[in-house]
């Protein structure tokens, strides 16, 4: 399984970025993904997560709701994650993850249940 991140990037705030992973494994459509961030010497923290299948359950963290959107495209693959009225506290660096068990429909907001990560890609906002 390999998940691969891309669309990070340098903006200022207010700005919007879309960041898209796409996963190597033929089952995706099966699980649950999920974006997670991280900055320097913090742990590793939920941002959005999105229900396995059609994706119709999506949950965000408080301090994104409203701003950021989760979405899936199961014939390609990939989770996407549009990041829109960036600030400062954004900055970090946003990692996908996998379910690690098929078929769930509840949040994946618990990093220890997460099956595999990808290497994360750098999100820096300015003001």
């Amino acid at each position: 399984v390999q998940l691969v991140e891309s669309g990070g990037g340098m903006v200022q705030a207010g700005d919007s970025l879309r960041l898209s992973c796409v996963a190597s494994f033929v089952t995706f459509r099966n699980y649950a993904m999920a974006w997670f961030r991280q900055t320097p010497g913090k742990e590793r923290e939920f941002v959005a997560s999105i229900s396995w299948g059609g994706g119709d359950k999506k949950y965000y963290a408080d301090a994104v709701k409203g701003r950021f959107t989760i979405s899936r495209d199961n014939a390609k693959n990939t989770v996407d994650l549009q990041m829109d009225g960036l600030k400062p506290e954004d900055t970090a660096v946003y990692y996908c993850a996998t379910d690690s068990s098929p078929y769930n429909s509840d949040s994946l907001n618990d990093r220890s249940r997460a099956g595999y990560w990808g290497q994360g890609t750098q999100v820096t906002v300015s003001s």
